[in-house]
């Protein structure tokens, strides 16, 4: 089985926000839940708790994103 890049979910203090997502995103966020439980031993994730996660993973790994953040830091 690949690995996913998703690790062990850590629980922080959340900040409740509302998204609609189209109905084919939903479905893989089901399918990426039952994956990372069998991947990480983990309890099956809703899919909610995904998100965050996933979001967070992206933005790390975003090199215009992190080059954009570093030259916004430096104008202030």
């Amino acid at each position: 089985m690949a690995t996913l890049k998703l690790g062990p979910l850590v629980e922080d203090r959340p900040v409740k926000i509302t998204i609609e997502l189209p109905a084919a995103v939903h479905r893989d966020l089901l399918a990426y839940a039952v994956a990372h439980a069998a991947e990480t031993g983990q309890p099956q994730a809703r899919p909610e708790k995904l998100i965050a996660p996933m979001l967070t993973r992206f933005m790390a790994t975003d090199r215009g994103f992190a080059k954009a953040r570093r030259r916004s830091e430096g104008d202030q």
